[in-house]
Order: structure tokens, then C-alpha cells, then sequence
């Protein structure tokens, strides 16, 4: 008897899978496990974008500001250090040394660079025509020549303005409030900063309705600060009214302890000479600006043109008084004035 032999043919069902489609199967599923395991460890490995954050003055007088512009950040959801960097760099009124720090940061290849006054944001300038620049403040961005208009800037430069000349004028009057019988005031300002011509002729505006006589003394550097104390002590001054002035801002504790030592009530253009020990300030809110410019910073972070972004004008003032000075200097202010105050140190 002949036998013939079967070939074995393997019927597979609808149950039955067959080995090579299951090999075919755990490789498929290993490829894709794999692309999904490795696009967060990509997304890892970019590291946060760096800001760069550059000023005339020192650490420590920008404290309350850089304070602001974090918060700012944190309010939009960057931690620093974790989804955001910093690099700081404070020339502390050395203003020589202005041009090195900002092309340290053109050299870290930061995505933007936050600028907190005119003169840090002119070097930056100079440094770079590609980096995004933030101003957080200044008083004149189209006079200074850093943007072509407040509502459409152009180039790489964009922030915050923080210049109204009146109130030079208001804080002569509140100033006249808190000392009725003032007539000389001696003006401290920095001839050489944007903005101060224009303050100072509002300021001398006021004086002539009020009848009050004006000294203007210039400060051009922290040298400066004893001698125009002395100066108008002799002068017979009643009281001191500072305008801006990096120099007088990055050495405030100086001003206020010989505004102090000289026994001349002052009052100032930000709240951070008060908390420094001065009896009275009036002005844009310094917190506010630093705390908006971290909106220009997120809006450019997410692929916004400087130039496209428009000017902000300041919208927030606050009055700020510390009656322990004027307890010191033997004044009482009004209670009137007293209640318009935003803050009162006691």
C-alpha cells in the first residue's frame, strides 16, 4: 500500500492570531512606546529661555522693583529657575561699565532684555539690533530715539513709558500741604537724564501759583549729594523736592539721611526713598511698571514682535507718607493729606 504524505496546512480563525503578525504586533507597540517615552525626555532637554535683566543702579535699590517684575512673571506662570532664567546685571552708578554688561548678555544669547531705566536701555541698544528690548521704564522712548511712536514702535525696543512732567507740580503741592508756611524749595534733579527740563518747568509752573521760590541744584553723580544739602541749608530752604535721578535713587539712603541731618522735610518721586527713611513721595508707581513689563516678556516669549507691540503710558500713582519722619522733624502732617494717601508708614 502506497502512503502519501500530507502537507499540514494551519488554519487560523478568527481567535487564532499568527505568530509572525504577534512578532509584527510587540514590534509596533515597542516603536511607538518608545516615541512616546522619548518626546518628554526631548522636550526636557530644551532648556528654559533666559531673560536678560540690566540696570544702572545697584542690587539692592532695585530690590523692590526686580521683586515686582518676578511677580509679574509668576502671575503668568514662569517660575524662575525652573521654566524661566535670569541672568542680572547691575552696574551700581558705575555707568562705565554699562556697555560690558550688556554685551554679556547679547554674548548669553538671552531671548529678550529687560532694561529699567533710559541709560541701561541705550546701551543695550548699542548692543544689539536683533535682541528683544523691554523697557520697564522711561520717560521719552520716541525722544531718546529708541522707537519711532508710542503705538507702533518698530525695530526691536518696546515697554513701558513712565513720564508725566505735572507731576512735578503735584508734588510741590502736596509738599505745600505738609509744610503750609513753605516758601523755598530746594529742586534736586539730574540736568542729564530724560525728562527733567520738562518736570522742572512744570514744577516752576506750580511755584508761581502757589508763590513759592524755587532753587534748582543739579546732581551729575553720588559725589554730588552732600554738597547740594549744604547747599541749601544755606540757602535758607524750607523743604527739598527730588526729581528722577538714577544717581539720587542707587544712593537714596545717603539723600534721606542728610535730608534728615539737614532737618528738611523731602518729598520724592518714588516710595523707595520713603521705606528708606523720607517723609513723603508722590509718582508712578515704580511696582506696577516692573510688574507690567513681565506682560511684554511673555507676549515676545510666544513669538510677538517688539516692534509691534505698542507703548504703555503709566496708569498708577500712589501718595506714600512715613510719619515717624515727620514725628523726627517735628511736622504734623493733615489728617486730610493723611487719608489720601495710599500708604502711610507709622
Amino acid at each position: 500500500m502506497a502512503y502519501v504524505r500530507r502537507r499540514r496546512v494551519a488554519c487560523y480563525g478568527p481567535d487564532h492570531v499568527r505568530p509572525e503578525a504577534v512578532m509584527e504586533r510587540r514590534t509596533f507597540l515597542a516603536l511607538v512606546s518608545g516615541t512616546l517615552l522619548a518626546a518628554p525626555r526631548a522636550a526636557q532637554a530644551q532648556p528654559p529661555p533666559r531673560i536678560g535683566f540690566l540696570s544702572a543702579n545697584s542690587r539692592a535699590a532695585m530690590a523692590a522693583r526686580t521683586d515686582a517684575f518676578r511677580q509679574g512673571l509668576g502671575e503668568l506662570g514662569y517660575v524662575e529657575g525652573r521654566n524661566v532664567l535670569i541672568e542680572y546685571q547691575y552696574a551700581a552708578g558705575r555707568l562705565d561699565r554699562l556697555p560690558a554688561l550688556a554685551a554679556d548678555l547679547v554674548r548669553l544669547k538671552v531671548a529678550v532684555i529687560v532694561t529699567e531705566g533710559t541709560t541701561a536701555t541705550r546701551f543695550a541698544k548699542e548692543a544689539t539690533s536683533t535682541i528683544p528690548i523691554v523697557m520697564a521704564q522711561d520717560p521719552d522712548p520716541v525722544g531718546t530715539g529708541f522707537v519711532a511712536s508710542l503705538a507702533r514702535p518698530g525695530g526691536n525696543i518696546t515697554g513701558l513709558s513712565n513720564f508725566r512732567p505735572e507731576l512735578g507740580g503735584k508734588r510741590l503741592e502736596l509738599l505745600k500741604e505738609a509744610v503750609p508756611k513753605l516758601a523755598r524749595v530746594a529742586v534736586l534733579g539730574t540736568s542729564t537724564t530724560p525728562g527733567t527740563p520738562q518736570s522742572l518747568k512744570e514744577t516752576e509752573r506750580a511755584s508761581n501759583a502757589l508763590g513759592v521760590q524755587l532753587q534748582y541744584l543739579d546732581v551729575l553723580g553720588s559725589k554730588d549729594i552732600e554738597t547740594v544739602f549744604g547747599v541749601a541749608s544755606k540757602g535758607g530752604a524750607d523743604a527739598v523736592l527730588v526729581l528722577g535721578s538714577p544717581f539720587l535713587l542707587s544712593n537714596r539712603t545717603q539723600t534721606t539721611d542728610l535730608a534728615a541731618k539737614s532737618r528738611l522735610p523731602a518729598i520724592y518721586y518714588t516710595a523707595e526713598f520713603v521705606q528708606d527713611g523720607g517723609l513723603m513721595s508722590y509718582g508712578v508707581s515704580s511696582a506696577d511698571l516692573f510688574r507690567r513689563a513681565a506682560g511684554y516678556v511673555d507676549r515676545i516669549l510666544k513669538g510677538a514682535r517688539p516692534g509691534d507691540l505698542p507703548i504703555e503710558q503709566p496708569t498708577k500713582f500712589e501718595l506714600v507718607i512715613n510719619l515717624r519722619t515727620a514725628k523726627a522733624l517735628g511736622l504734623t502732617i493733615p489728617q486730610p493729606l493723611q487719608l489720601r494717601a495710599d500708604r502711610v508708614m507709622e
